[in-house]
């Protein structure tokens, strides 16, 4: 008989399983944070930076204590993480990397054709050459080995060397050795990786069962389809088959989703049952908390409207006059609850960082101390982003009188005539 799991038990144990019940405050040391990392799994890894690089904002919506050059370190120093491929680029714990190498094997093939598609037959010309190069020379980033003769068209039609240098990252070859301004440095993989992890092989059944069982670890409650969603190393067959080859470890949960209806099944791990009752009762901080777009807690969009009622999607390919909401949006959480999104960026050459919109879910209110603990959060984070206050803009409460209520002290943008 299934497990009937409510939607506020749903929401809390999965907040705890994302890191997100506990309180943000505490000291974080180096090692905690790989602690945090390897909770998690794995943290998103983007370019755009309106307020903060994503992997930077999830850590930090869930320790604020967190310091970048821990990170740094973790990464280039200890080699303790490594960056690859999950659904995205992320940053991932270097102890998972003998289960990468089933993915770059995996990948290699199909990688081959879709790339002789986009660049041409001979894409691969510089592979070799490229290889002997980082080799005996050391690591390099793409601008250095650009021909000096190469007209540019676009990413479909990179140099040689530049294609080279992202084929081999993907398929193993090669991976990132450290950032300059953002940009990768390639060098060999066994270079990189920590000797014990690059040696290391596991069984294809191995693998198998480590990505199933590692994801449902982290999700508490998935089906088959979020199972082989989470670190996109597994096919959806191959999750399901091993649901239903370890149905003596599981049990099948009942979801009550947030519009009340009764969820397919799910499926968690046999002593679900014990830790249900002590995750629920956890009461996540309820302080506002700003997310990334990119925050694994919303990785499942489909995932994220059942569990919240959120509907969240990122618009930056969204042409502008098509755009609900904005370029790059932020998700607001307050406890439990996804209560809203933000539109805001970091002006670095102003100091500030400026609210341009702020929408509240449908029944939640701009009551003047949700206000003020938003405004405590921007503050916050506005901090560890590097500017000095908070902004804001005419117009930045969306509702139908568009002012926020008396005794929320907000500071204003000044006027063009100002």
């Amino acid at each position: 008989m299934a497990i009937l799991v409510s939607n506020e038990a749903a929401r809390r144990i999965f907040l705890a399983r994302q890191g997100l019940s506990a309180p943000p405050n505490r000291a974080l040391s180096k090692d905690g944070l790989l602690e945090l990392i390897t909770t998690l799994g794995f943290v998103q890894v983007d370019s755009i930076a309106t307020v903060e690089r994503a992997h930077h904002q999830i850590i930090f919506s869930r320790n604020q204590t967190y310091k970048r050059e821990h990170l740094t370190a973790l990464l280039e120093k200890d080699r303790t993480l490594f960056e690859h491929w999950t659904h995205d680029a992320s940053i991932v714990p270097t102890a998972f990397y003998p289960y990468w190498k089933h993915r770059f094997r995996r990948r290699e093939p199909i990688m081959q054709e879709r790339w002789r598609k986009w660049h041409g037959e001979g894409f691969d010309s510089a592979f070799e050459e490229t290889y002997r190069h980082i080799a005996e020379n050391g690591a390099v980033m793409s601008r250095d080995m650009k021909a000096e003769d190469h007209q540019s068209g676009g990413w479909w039609n990179w140099h040689p060397s530049k294609t080279a240098l992202e084929y081999m990252w993907h398929t193993g070859r090669l991976s990132i050795a450290r950032r300059v301004n953002f940009q990768k440095v390639y060098d060999l993989s066994e270079r990189v990786i920590l000797k014990e992890h690059y040696d290391r092989d596991v069984s294809h059944e191995g693998f198998i069962d480590w990505a199933c069982r590692e994801a449902l670890s982290r999700l508490g409650f998935a089906t088959s389809g979020e199972i082989s969603a989470f670190f996109d190393l597994v096919t959806p067959n191959e999750a399901k088959d091993w649901v239903m080859s370890h149905r003596d470890e599981l049990v099948e949960v009942s979801l009550i989703s947030a519009n009340g209806a009764k969820e397919r099944a799910s499926y968690a791990f046999s002593s679900f049952a014990e830790e249900m009752e002590a995750e629920a009762s956890l009461e996540p901080p309820q302080r506002v908390r700003v997310l990334s777009p990119f925050d694994p807690l919303l990785r499942n969009r489909a995932r994220t409207e059942r569990l919240f009622g959120f509907f969240y999607r990122i618009e930056v390919f969204v042409p502008e006059p098509k755009r609900q909401y904005g370029y790059y949006v932020f998700p607001l959480l307050e406890g439990d609850r996804m209560i809203g999104r933000i539109d805001m960026k970091a002006e670095r050459k102003n100091g500030s960082l400026d609210v341009r919109r702020l929408w509240l879910e449908k029944g939640v209110r701009p009551s003047s101390g949700r206000l003020e603990k938003l405004d405590a959060e921007l503050n916050r984070l506005a901090k560890f982003t590097g500017v000095e206050s908070v902004r804001y803009l005419d117009g930045w409460l969306a509702g139908p009188d568009d002012t926020a209520p008396a005794g929320f002290a907000i500071s204003k943008a000044p006027s063009k005539q100002s």
